[in-house]
């Protein structure tokens, strides 16, 4: 919990110095299949809207944009090189390629939902769009879903975390800015504990 609360001090200088453009570029690499804090970077900065240092409605805007337009670079690299470029791929994300057969098994009976809530689990997030991609998924089809995907995971994290740094502040009579930063490190661990468990619920029942 105090990593992931340093994690969040530490990005911040660099949101606060360059702003739209590096939420924009690290969101975006993370859509196509580099490891990269995208989801940390939203969180950061809706937090830095919370205290006026960045505009809410530019951060969501960044964040939707990036992540629908690297997913979409992501379709491009999947469409263009196929299986064997997420084979070779795999060992830099950490997935073997028995959890490859099992996405590609989930992909072609739930396809458009794998899209829209891949968003929502780690790997995943940095795969989905090549995969779709390899799986040959007509690309307006996934742009859909992968919008949605991508509004939906703009909402939670980067709204959600900024409508409830609002609502503490109200409270900040009450605790100082370390504390502020804790129990909003809490409430994402939470959050992202109950999707992780809605995702194990979703495979375990597809199987």
């Amino acid at each position: 919990m105090d990593s992931f609360n340093d994690l969040l001090k530490n990005l911040e200088p660099y949101l606060a110095h360059y702003g739209y453009p590096v939420l924009f570029i690290t969101i975006f690499i993370e859509s196509f299949g580099v490891p990269a804090p995208g989801q940390t970077l939203l969180i950061a900065a809706a937090i830095l809207a919370v205290h006026g240092k960045l505009n809410i409605t530019l951060v969501l805007l960044t964040a939707f944009l990036a992540a629908v337009s690297g997913d979409s670079i992501g379709y491009w690299i999947g469409n263009k090189t196929g299986r064997r470029l997420i084979l070779g791929f795999s060992k830099f994300v950490r997935i073997s390629e028995l959890q490859i057969h099992r996405m590609e098994a989930k992909f072609d009976k739930y396809g458009g939902w794998f899209v829209t809530f891949a968003r929502f689990v780690e790997v995943l997030r940095q795969v989905n769009g090549i995969v779709a991609g390899a799986a040959a998924m007509h690309f307006r089809r996934f742009l859909l879903f992968n919008a949605t995907g991508a509004l939906l995971w703009v909402g939670v994290w980067g709204l959600g975390t900024y409508r409830l740094g609002r609502h503490l502040q109200k409270y900040a009579g009450y605790f100082d800015e370390a504390s502020l930063y804790f129990i909003i490190a809490v409430i994402v661990v939470l959050v992202s504990l109950l999707l992780y468990f809605i995702g194990r619920h979703w495979h375990d029942r597809s199987r």
